[in-house]
């Protein structure tokens, strides 16, 4: 009769609007998507375009090819490998059946050397264009320096996406409209961002995600973690004078 949390699998997606200020967004999904090598649950990798901001596509892929791969400690590195063979083995796989589907693959980081390190698992930032959501790179969580990049008409499209994704872990829309309060409503989706990267939540901050991203009755994090750790006494008393 034991209660169970589990912090399950994740799909994150980042909405941009064509709205939104150029600079500012593409830095946080690159570094939302390739920091820490892409090896954390709240990492971006899904990006949807709406509508013109699919031209900034080549300006992400020149902030991309800005990471320097290395071991973690040489100083200027600012990405590492990823945790063991079999997960680069994952990674390349994924990006290999990308291909085969026919995306674009703007930068292919499968074939990143790190002279002092030759047996390394080493990844470089992958940026793939063209991603349908049928497709293994987008339905799978890679657990690597990949970020699948998706295009849409509009913000109505962009949450179907999302709603329809089997996970509801984290996501985040960048503009500077009102859509962000659509975008809000409409999504199915436990934590989520406006105008700034995905939630990595702590503490009082709950982690509220949900669908096939969480499996327990209450969640981790702010005052429903606290209750899952937590007995409750009732008691009633009576005094007479």
């Amino acid at each position: 009769m034991k209660r169970t949390q589990a912090n399950c699998g994740s799909k994150n997606h980042g909405v941009i609007l064509p709205d939104a200020d150029v600079s500012s967004t593409l830095h946080a999904p690159a570094a939302s998507a390739f920091g820490a090598a892409g090896q954390r649950c709240m990492g971006l990798s899904a990006a949807v375009f709406v509508g013109d901001s699919k031209a900034w596509i080549p300006t992400l892929v020149e902030i991309a090819k800005q990471f320097v791969v290395g071991m973690g400690a040489t100083p200027g590195v600012s990405l590492g490998p990823v945790i063991s063979r079999k997960a680069k083995k994952r990674v390349q796989d994924i990006n290999q059946s990308a291909a085969d589907y026919g995306t674009d693959i703007l930068l292919d980081g499968r074939g990143v050397k790190v002279p002092e390190f030759p047996e390394g698992n080493f990844i470089g930032p992958t940026v793939i264009s063209n991603v349908q959501t049928y497709m293994e790179c987008y339905q799978k969580e890679t657990m690597g320096p990949v970020l699948v990049c998706l295009h849409v008409d509009n913000l109505e499209e962009a949450i179907e996406v999302l709603n329809e994704n089997r996970y509801g872990n984290g996501c985040s829309i960048t503009t500077n409209s009102g859509k962000a309060m659509t975008f809000q409503k409409k999504v199915n989706i436990g934590r989520i961002g406006i105008n700034v990267p995905l939630l990595a939540t702590s503490g009082q901050v709950s982690n509220s995600s949900n669908r096939d991203s969480f499996l327990g009755d209450i969640n981790i994090h702010g005052f429903k973690g606290h209750q899952f750790f937590t007995t409750t006494k009732t008691i009633a008393s009576l005094w007479k004078d």
